[in-house]
């Protein structure tokens, strides 16, 4: 416990290190909005099946809750989708202490998201499988069926986003260009398959075959599951485990725009928090930049390359009685394959002098992986400390607690290491590109009033002059350049500006400091 108590004392000291104004996509600077229960697509669930209540696969409208930020005015926000975790079994029956759009975890992640500038959802998928089947072999195929439902609800939900902002008069203001991945426990399983399987054939490997009675054939098959995009239709063939002939397991959902024209499944960057990979071979030079954050004692997702195990699924007792389910590779190995390959060298972009985000902690743990950010808890079993619980969580665990506070520090340093590299990896207008930044204490940097009313009064020291003041609005927009300062001093007149949050960037020999600045 002390060990903890002193892990935890020391990140809360490296959060308060740092209060130099960021701008967006760093910061939080807005009010958040939900929209709950959007459907995104209708697809079909085995869960009924599962749980004896139908014969065959039902249609299940499949919904997300949208966040987006209040007062941005930004016509072409950034998006990024969030799935959670949950063992693709709903909750509570899954034993675990989330499985829904609305666990405390995702709810946190989202809010943190949109005040930022981003357009956050957070996405339902289908669930399905039978844990306590008596067939090992079924119950894997179950459940490798099951992320790969999950990999095409990923898939149709980037879809519904590109599809509202080009079909639908973009009631959300997307920038369909613009599009991320977040997975947290569980859902971490879905992204890294969404961010590396673009063939089929890379799901027809050993480890993903089954012998059903009439030969050896893949777990998953294009023709009964539909493909790796959810765009064609999946039917039931004679000789199917547990489902009848002719039953349809997949709906396409916007396969195209209404010019007919296809619509894209591609996103540009992957986050997770834990997870794996099913096979380290998916990784190819078309993988996108990955953000990756994993406690490497994670009692369930190995850290490197090891076997699956699905908690809650053995005796409570005993946790090496879960189901131990298939060979996949965790965190360390894939940034250590996307480094090989040169995926995340973009992050190579981020300077020195950019806004605060751990990067010399993570450093220090991950092996020269940019990307990886491990998280040594010193608690064997604590595999999600950015995890709480709401106070009516039927399944709150003893151990670790339900510490909003303790998980929201490790949301901090989760946000700040994330976020600038999000900024490169999404192409993001953020502040700190492209500028060598210096403190403002170095200068001697003021200014006053802040917040004003009419005019605000700059100044710095004699020996450290103003070569130029940009004046930027909350969503990183440049409104305003004054060129050749050339002073210690400067005014800057309000001119009509409404009243909110600015940017000020202001260019020194010594390079630029940036400041918030609020009209009241």
């Amino acid at each position: 416990m002390k060990k903890l108590n002193f892990l935890l004392l020391t990140l809360a000291l490296s959060l308060t290190a740092s209060v130099q104004a960021q701008g967006p996509y760093l910061e939080a600077l807005y009010d958040v909005q939900v929209t709950p229960n959007q459907v995104y697509g209708v697809n079909a669930t085995i869960l009924p099946v599962l749980f004896q209540q139908s014969t065959e696969a039902v249609p299940q409208p499949l919904v997300m809750d949208i966040y987006e930020p209040v007062g941005d005015d930004n016509e072409a926000r950034p998006v990024m989708l969030v799935f959670h975790t949950g063992n693709f079994l709903p909750f509570p029956q899954n034993n675990g202490t989330g499985g829904t759009i609305r666990d405390s975890t995702v709810v946190e992640l989202c809010t943190r998201l949109a005040q930022r500038g981003y357009l956050a959802a957070s996405v339902d998928y289908r669930l399905g499988w039978n844990p306590v089947d008596p067939s090992q072999d079924i119950r894997k195929f179950f459940l490798i069926n099951a992320a790969y439902r999950g990999l095409q609800d990923a898939r149709t939900a980037v879809r519904y986003m590109r599809k509202l902002a080009v079909d639908e008069n973009n009631p959300y203001k997307i920038d369909p260009d613009r599009i991320g991945l977040w997975g947290v426990g569980t859902g971490g399983y879905i992204t890294a398959a969404t961010a590396t399987l673009d063939a089929y054939i890379k799901v027809v490997i050993p480890k993903f075959l089954i012998n059903l009675g009439a030969g050896t054939v893949p777990m998953v098959i294009e023709q009964v599951n539909g493909n790796i995009y959810g765009t064609s239709v999946g039917v039931v063939p004679p000789g199917y485990p547990v489902l009848p002939p002719g039953d349809t397991l997949c709906y396409p959902n916007h396969v195209t725009y209404a010019d007919g024209s296809p619509i894209s499944s591609d996103i540009l960057m992957v986050i997770n928090n834990g997870g794996a990979l099913g096979d380290i071979s998916w990784i190819d030079e078309n993988t996108v930049p990955w953000v990756s954050f994993q406690v490497p004692t994670d009692p369930f997702a190995p850290y490197t390359t090891g076997t699956l195990t699905v908690p809650g699924t053995g005796d409570p007792a005993d946790p090496s009685d879960d189901f131990a389910v298939v060979e996949v590779s965790g965190a360390y190995d894939i940034q250590a394959k996307l480094n090989e390959l040169g995926i995340n060298d973009i992050f190579e972009s981020i300077p020195a002098w950019a806004p605060e985000d751990y990067s010399e902690v993570a450093n220090s743990r991950n092996n020269g992986f940019n990307g990886l950010f491990p998280f040594p808890t010193g608690v064997i079993a604590d595999s999600a400390p950015w995890d709480f619980y709401a106070a009516d969580n039927p399944n709150v665990p003893p151990n670790p607690p339900p510490n909003p506070e303790r998980a929201r520090m490790y949301w901090d340093t989760i946000m700040a290491y994330a976020g600038v590299r999000a900024c490169i990896g999404m192409d993001l207008p953020c502040l700190f590109v492209n500028t060598k930044q210096v403190g403002a204490a170095e200068v001697n940097l003021k200014l006053a009033p802040n917040p004003a009313s009419d005019e605000v009064m700059i100044s710095a020291d004699a020996e450290h002059p103003m070569r130029s003041i940009e004046l930027y609005d909350i969503n990183g927009r440049l409104l305003r350049t004054y060129f050749d300062v050339d002073s210690n001093q400067f005014i800057l007149n309000r001119e009509g500006a409404s009243s909110g949050i600015y940017f000020l960037r202001l260019r020194f020999k010594e390079g630029a400091v940036i400041q918030k600045l609020i009209f009241d």
